[in-house]
């Protein structure tokens, strides 16, 4: 499998093939008060279908053989990334089966159906199977990997492009953390363009496979707990994956689900913008200091919560 940063040429070709679906989206300056801290708010929240995802599955179907596809595409995705091959799919007219694992949020399972997808939902430990074989009994179709696939990582490469258009001037870029594709392609053009800029990834209490990689110099596996947090965290870091997320990633770091639920309830208050709570991570992590000073790019990764979790966060309530 040849798994590699993409070229400068590779992005440029990722920015024309989702064009006219993603969305260009803005750059906002968080309006928060924090001394020496200036947060900037990259809100792929806002894009259709609510999550960045939309990028790298556009592209990394627009890489393929249309004639390859007529059978069908599978992929194993806790929402955002099947939402994203649904929509391509449908576009091409072709079949779509998503395999999703049991503790993601109901509304990203409802949405992939809306779109026409199959969904089949089946236990964390197996749908972490079905992204190590990449196969999955009982379903046909071309599988999309939703982060260790080139195509993808491009796609995600083309948000590094839009910020450094957008920003001249900027200290440190955070990326929630799934499984390094987001990281690995906004990296790859700050690593090129901007090499001074520190690139952070965060994650939560509920799994810090980043964290344990980065320590040990390897993969390692890690305790991994279901949360309100679905859209990031693993039991540890793939093997392909490895080498791109130890070139582009600086440092890890934690935070709480308090944090992150106090983050999803201050962009609300100050932008009425809704943010899930991977979207939200990076916010938190930058409010709670650990990310250093300057001026803080955060990536708000995808606004698709359940109104079950969400209602209570906005209440002032923990969803946990």
């Amino acid at each position: 499998m040849d798994l590699r940063l993409p070229t400068p040429a590779e992005v440029d070709t990722a920015r024309a093939n989702i064009a006219g679906i993603a969305r260009r989206t803005p750059l906002w300056r968080l309006d928060v008060d924090v001394p020496g801290v200036n947060i900037h708010l990259k809100l792929e929240n806002l894009q259709p279908l609510g999550s960045f995802k939309i990028r790298p599955a556009l592209n990394a179907m627009k890489t393929r053989n249309p004639d390859s596809l007529r059978g069908g595409v599978l992929g194993a995705s806790a929402g955002n990334f099947g939402q994203g091959l649904a929509l391509a799919a449908r576009t091409l007219g072709v079949p779509a089966t998503i395999v999703v694992p049991d503790g993601s949020a109901a509304t990203k399972g409802a949405a992939l159906e809306a779109l026409g997808a199959r969904v089949i939902r089946i236990p964390f430990d197996e749908w972490w199977q079905v992204l190590t074989t990449r196969r999955f009994d009982g379903a046909d179709g071309v599988f999309f990997h939703p982060v260790a696939e080139s195509a993808v990582v491009a796609g995600n490469a083309t948000i590094g492009a839009e910020i450094l258009e957008d920003l001249a001037d900027f200290d440190t870029i955070i990326a929630p953390f799934g499984g390094g594709g987001l990281v690995s392609g906004i990296g790859s053009v700050m690593r090129r363009q901007k090499p001074n800029v520190r690139m952070m990834v965060v994650e939560s209490q509920a799994s810090q496979p980043a964290a344990a990689a980065l320590a040990a110099g390897r993969p390692t596996k890690v305790t991994h707990d279901q949360s309100f947090v679905d859209g990031m965290g693993s039991s540890t870091v793939l093997e392909e994956m490895w080498p791109l997320v130890r070139e582009t990633v600086d440092e890890a770091l934690c935070v709480s689900f308090s944090e992150i639920a106090d983050a999803i309830r201050l962009l609300a208050a100050k932008h009425h913008v809704i943010a899930e709570g991977a979207g939200a991570a990076a916010i938190a992590a930058a409010l709670s200091g650990r990310a250093g000073q300057g001026d803080i790019v955060c990536i708000v990764s995808g606004g698709n919560i359940d109104a079950s979790k969400l209602g209570p966060i906005l209440a002032g309530e923990d969803p946990f």
